[in-house]
């Protein structure tokens, strides 16, 4: 997967024109390797594995505004890069910007496709910076914070430094995410997801100056704003109620990988070896 996004990114680009830094986090597959192979990409190599330690690592090394933060399985084409960078380029009051969110359920089974017919559909996800994969901040943007903190939703921090006349959606680029292959894994997903929001708003606490805050999930917006409005989505509707409802108890049961990154490998996986691993 990282192969394939970096020869996306860098497709179209011209000599210099984008600083691309990989850091490679406790791989034990090529990861290293493949991003080397790249001409122009620097690779930093970390023993341990971590998202955090190595967005901050990746930091340090970069010197160049904006700045995209990027999953190493996701694909965004080099105009994609441009327009996230351009959308940026007029300054204040614009700090941040995210790509449109596709979710690609191709190879998911019946109960994760109706999860993510409702998810999809959220207006919680319209005009955010999480749940992508992709992050782009200007050098202001950035001047917000020192380090990532050490929490698992470092896109929902991102999205708590910035109100929303601050961020902006580039419609014009699509992340595409994929969903899990089970709904065991959905269901590690979400509730990994569920405790790392929960500490992120423990070790943030309340908004300070005019950020807006780390956001606040509705847990009826499934039903008024979605499966209300769209009656024929009612049977999805259900299945989306009753694996969150699942991952919402399961999340409070005691959590057996503490610290962990526990990201979801299924819908990283591939017909052909594994190269992903790094945070381009």
């Amino acid at each position: 997967m990282l192969g394939r996004c970096l020869d996306s990114l860098l497709a179209d680009a011209r000599p210099g024109e984008f600083e691309v830094v990989v850091v490679a986090n406790g791989c034990t597959d090529a990861t290293a390797e493949v991003a080397a192979a790249r001409p122009g990409v620097r690779v930093l190599d970390l023993p341990a594995p971590g998202k955090v330690a190595a967005l901050n690592a990746g930091d340090q090394l970069a010197r160049g505004f904006p700045r995209i933060y990027l999953d190493a399985d996701i694909v965004l084409p080099t105009g994609g890069l441009r327009a996230l960078r351009d959308a940026l380029a007029a300054g204040p009051p614009v700090l941040a910007a995210a790509p449109r969110r596709e979710v690609d359920v191709s190879r998911s089974p019946a109960l994760v496709r109706s999860y993510y017919a409702i998810s999809s559909r959220l207006p919680a996800f319209q005009g955010t910076l999480f749940g992508r994969g992709t992050v782009a901040i200007s050098a202001a943007g950035r001047a917000r914070f020192d380090q990532f903190p050490e929490v698992v939703a470092d896109d929902l921090f991102l999205d708590s430094l910035f109100t929303t006349e601050q961020k902006v959606q580039v419609d014009a680029v699509s992340a595409r995410v994929a969903a899990p292959r089970t709904t065991r894994d959905l269901l590690r997903r979400l509730v990994r997801v569920r405790r790392g929001n929960e500490s992120l708003r423990a070790a943030t606490g309340h908004a300070e100056g005019n950020h807006s805050g780390v956001r606040r999930s509705s847990r009826t917006s499934w039903l008024r704003d979605v499966a209300l409005a769209e009656p024929r989505l009612l049977p999805a509707a259900a299945c989306y109620a009753a694996i969150t409802l699942t991952a919402a108890l399961a999340a409070r049961l005691p959590d057996r990988n503490p610290g962990g990154w526990g990201r979801d490998e299924s819908s990283r996986a591939d017909d052909v070896p594994a190269e992903a691993g790094g945070s381009p």
